[in-house]
C-alpha cells in the first residue's frame, strides 16, 4: 500500500474510518467516493459501543473521550403487566456501553480523515471494474477512474462487493425495526442510565439515552417485529427497503401506535407514542456473509462484507475494527497481495462468528419470543445463556476482543 492510490467507496461511519486506516497504512492517495450529496450528519439514530471494545478502539486511534456519548450502566427488560406504570422486571444484566448518536460520530470521525484525503459527496459509483493488477472505477456521470486498490464501505447494497461476488446479497430475517427519537427525556428512570427493553409476543423494543449533538440529550427507541401482514399497507416492506423519517404512511403509523399502545406499560408506551411522526422510520434486518473480505485489489469493511443483526451491539464496533485491522496489515505487509491476505484471514472468522451469534438472538428475542408473563430472573438468565452462548463473557456480544500484534 505504500505510495499506492487507493479508493474508498462509501463516506459514513466505514468510510472514514478506512480512510483514516489507508492513510496511516501509507497510501500515497485516497479518495473517498461518497454518493449523498449533502453532510451526513442527520442521517441515523443512536449506536451503543461496550466498554472493553471503545478502550481498544481509542487505544488505536479511531475514538476518542472528546466524542459526545452517554453512559448505559444497566439493562432492564420489562413486561407489561396489568396497569402497573413501568411494567414488571424480568431480567435486569450488567450493560457496560458508551451511547453515541450516529451523526455527531461521524462527524467527529470526518473530521480525522487527514486534509490530504480527497472526500467526494455527490459521487455515485456505478460499476467496479478489477484487472490484474488495479481496479477502475465508473461514476454515474461516464467518468472513469483508476485505481491500485478499493475498498468497499458502501453498506449492505455495496457495488464492490456485487463486483466481488455477484449475487452475493443481503437476506432479509423477516422482521423489521422501526425507529425514532425524540426530546423526551425528562424524568428518566435511574438517571437515564438504563437501556430499557420493552418486550411483548412477537418482538421487543430497546429504549435509551444518546447525546443530541449540541449538549443535550435525546431519547432513542427500537422496536423489533414482524411487519404487518395487510395488503394496503406500504409496499416497500414486502420488497423490503428502508422507509426514511417522514415516509410512513397513515396505515403503518396506525399500525405502531397500536401494537405499543396494546403490548408497552403505559409509562413507556407515553413516550414512544409522543415520538415526532418525522423522526421515525423503519429499517428492514437482514443477514449478510461472503466467503472473503478480499478478491484480487478490493476489500469490503463494515456492513458491505457482513451484516449482523442489531441485537448483538456490534456494527459499528465491527467497522471500525475492520478499518483498524485494515491498518495493521498495511503496516506491515509488504506487497499487496500480502496486506490483503493478512487483512481476510483476521476479519473474515469475526464477520461470520458475529453473522451466526445474531442469528441466534435474533431467533430467541423476535422469531421464537418465550412467554415473558412467566419469566423472573433465573428464567431469563437462562433463556440469555442459551442464545449467547457465553457470548457476553467476550466472545461476541458488544463485538469481539480487536487482537493488536
Amino acid at each position: 500500500m505504500r505510495g499506492g492510490n487507493v479508493a474508498v467507496v462509501g463516506g459514513s461511519i466505514a468510510g472514514c474510518a478506512t480512510a483514516l486506516a489507508v492513510s496511516r497504512g501509507g497510501a500515497e492517495k485516497v479518495t473517498v467516493f461518497e454518493r449523498a450529496d449533502a453532510e451526513l450528519r442527520d442521517r441515523g439514530v443512536g449506536i451503543a459501543l461496550h466498554d472493553d471494545r471503545y478502550k481498544e478502539l481509542e487505544s488505536a486511534g479511531y475514538v476518542a473521550p472528546e466524542m459526545p456519548w452517554a453512559p448505559l450502566t444497566r439493562r432492564v427488560w420489562s413486561v407489561r403487566d396489568g396497569e402497573s406504570e413501568y411494567g414488571r422486571a424480568v431480567g435486569e444484566q450488567p450493560f457496560p456501553f458508551r451511547a453515541y448518536n450516529w451523526g455527531s460520530l461521524w462527524s467527529e470521525l470526518r473530521g480525522r480523515v487527514p486534509e490530504e484525503v480527497t472526500y467526494r459527496s455527490g459521487a455515485l459509483v456505478s460499476e467496479v471494474e478489477p484487472d490484474s493488477d488495479g481496479v477502475t472505477l465508473r461514476l454515474a456521470d461516464g467518468q472513469k477512474e483508476r485505481f491500485d486498490a478499493v475498498v468497499g464501505a458502501d453498506g449492505y447494497r455495496s457495488v464492490v462487493r456485487d463486483a466481488m461476488f455477484p449475487g452475493r446479497g443481503a437476506t432479509y430475517a423477516g422482521y423489521i425495526g422501526w425507529r425514532g427519537t425524540s426530546a423526551d427525556v425528562a424524568d428518566l428512570p435511574s438517571d437515564g442510565n438504563d437501556a430499557h427493553n420493552v418486550v411483548f409476543p412477537g418482538g421487543h423494543c430497546m429504549i435509551y439515552r444518546i447525546p443530541d449533538g449540541v449538549g443535550g440529550h435525546r431519547l432513542n427507541w427500537v422496536l423489533y417485529t414482524a411487519p404487518p401482514e395487510s395488503e394496503g399497507l406500504h409496499p416497500d416492506l414486502k420488497t423490503p427497503t428502508s422507509l426514511p423519517p417522514g415516509r410512513l404512511n397513515s396505515e403503518l403509523t396506525a399500525y405502531l401506535r397500536a401494537l405499543v399502545a396494546d403490548n408497552f406499560p403505559p409509562y413507556w408506551a407515553a413516550r414512544v407514542l409522543r415520538t415526532p411522526a418525522e423522526t421515525t422510520f423503519i429499517q428492514p434486518i437482514y443477514d449478510l456473509e461472503v466467503p472473503h473480505y478480499t478478491s484480487g485489489r478490493m476489500l469490503l469493511v463494515g456492513d458491505a462484507a457482513s451484516v449482523a443483526r442489531p441485537h448483538i451491539g456490534g456494527g459499528s464496533v465491527k467497522a471500525l475494527q475492520d478499518a483498524s485491522a485494515l491498518e495493521t496489515a498495511a503496516v506491515a505487509g509488504g506487497s499487496w497481495k500480502e496486506v490483503l491476505e493478512s487483512y481476510d484471514i483476521s476479519r473474515g472468522p469475526v464477520g461470520a462468528a458475529m453473522v451466526a451469534l445474531a442469528r441466534r438472538m435474533g431467533s430467541a428475542q423476535v422469531e421464537n419470543t418465550p412467554d415473558w408473563s412467566a419469566m423472573g430472573q433465573t428464567e431469563f438468565n437462562g433463556w440469555w445463556q442459551d442464545q449467547n452462548s457465553g457470548s457476553d463473557r467476550g466472545s461476541g456480544f458488544g463485538g469481539h476482543q480487536l487482537k493488536r500484534p
